[in-house]
């Protein structure tokens, strides 16, 4: 492995887990600084905006980068210029698309939850989904020159703005937190849209050409990728909105801290997962499938060999970290911390299930594993959180991940055939 490429690696971990920190800082700036019942509200309104954001969106990112590399294999400028063009167009149209959702789900959101005062919130955060429609396309750009370090880079520069943002937002209240972010989102998509653009501007220019017989096989696989990306945004955003409705307004906030390891374990593998989509993919594309597969390997158990040693010194610190993190008043929060805890780990152990179906061309082996953690997690949070609230919710995240683990672990052997040296690149 060359020094660039440590280098690049080292940069893009530094970036995540810096922006992930930041992330965390924010969301315990607006549990300190608003109150409890604001507090609630700012998580309901981040919930549903981010979901019918990504459920009204598609998801083309993965598309630029699977097609993309394939295009730049083989030199063929004139169709990844019209790919790209056509991403930005279809991101922007989603990111209305979200927009309005959320201006509808306003005006309905007091029939959803008990608790009331955030139509106004929810009103200014409507903006966001458009705001932010550009971003995707300008990160998938940054991937297929493999420069994910600088892609780390803008998303630390993106959650220091909105830091910012919440800290003196929430110091005056929940619509002025709202407000801030947005501003915040304007000038992060402005920044990452200028680097994407001068990279766009590095590869050989040619007039976009129609896609021809690679437009249903995009098409197809767009779709196929926003139904997982959708159902990847129900996992983590749906449970927040259907606590909000079965129980207190409390447990509504103790969810939203629940939900700390489980945004903690996703980004320690953010970085990892997104060399592991760069270079599995070109990797595949170039017909170097053991590479991919033996990268895939080594994931597997390094994140097993953790989760053993972390995962009971955590559960035993939980209360005590509350208390130094989020403050007293939050430490009633301790046991959907600690159930989290054990599903976010089996969520880490199982990262890699996101980006490699992808980089062999097979989304819909993620479209059903997702589906079917889906299938068993929304029953299962509506009613143990409604006899147990956030801890129900969080045991209900629990058994959801351990059932995505085995379809998963049985995919794996049936595809043992296919991950070969040339079945990678075969299945593709």
């Amino acid at each position: 492995m060359g020094p660039r490429i440590v280098w690049r690696r080292s940069v893009t971990a530094a970036g995540i887990y810096g922006s992930a920190l930041l992330g965390i800082l924010a969301t315990v700036v607006a549990a300190r600084e608003l109150t409890k019942l604001d507090f609630s509200r700012f998580a309901l309104v981040f919930a549903l905006t981010g979901l019918l954001q990504l459920f009204l969106d598609l998801t083309v990112e993965e598309v630029v980068v699977k097609f993309g590399n394939r295009y730049i294999a083989r030199s063929n400028w004139p169709r990844f210029h019209r790919l790209l063009r056509l991403a930005l167009v279809v991101k922007v149209g989603g990111g209305a698309l979200g927009a309005a959702g959320v201006v509808v789900a306003s005006f309905v959101a007091s029939w959803m939850w008990s608790i009331g005062g955030v139509r106004d919130a929810l009103l200014v955060a409507a903006l966001l989904p458009l705001v932010q429609a550009a971003e995707g396309v300008g990160y998938a750009v940054l991937l297929l020159r493999n420069r994910y370090d600088v892609r780390g880079g803008l998303l630390l520069f993106s959650m220091a703005l909105r830091l910012a943002a919440v800290a003196v937002g929430a110091s005056i209240g929940l619509v002025a937190t709202f407000v801030a972010i947005v501003i915040a989102q304007c000038i992060s998509t402005g920044t990452i849209s200028a680097v994407a653009l001068a990279v766009v501007r590095r590869y050989p220019q040619a007039e976009p050409e129609e896609l021809g017989e690679d437009r249903r096989p995009i098409v197809s696989f767009a779709v196929q990728s926003s139904v997982a990306s959708g159902l990847t945004s129900l996992r983590g955003l749906l449970p927040t909105v259907l606590v909000g409705v079965v129980a207190r307004p409390l447990q509504v906030a103790h969810f939203r801290i629940a939900q700390a390891p489980q945004t903690a374990f996703a980004t320690l593998s953010a970085p990892v997962r997104l060399v592991l989509l760069a270079e599995q993919t070109r990797d595949v594309e170039h017909g170097r499938g053991d590479r991919a597969v033996e990268l895939l390997r080594r994931y597997v158990i390094a994140t097993s060999a953790l989760v053993v040693v972390a995962v009971p010194a955590l559960w035993l610190a939980v209360p005590t970290l509350i208390h130094w993190i989020y403050g007293a008043r939050w430490v009633g929060a301790s046991n959907p911390v600690r159930l989290m805890l054990v599903g976010a780990a089996i969520q880490l152990v199982f990262g890699w299930a996101k980006s490699f179906p992808v980089s062999i061309g097979r989304p819909e082996l993620r479209t059903a594993g997702q589906l079917i953690e889906i299938c068993v997690l929304v029953p299962l949070v509506l009613v143990l959180g409604s006899v147990y609230g956030a801890s129900g919710a969080a045991g209900a995240f629990i058994v959801s991940s351990a059932v995505f683990g085995v379809f998963w672990i049985v995919q794996l052997v049936r595809l043992h055939g296919v991950l070969s040296v040339d079945g990678a690149g075969a299945g593709a």
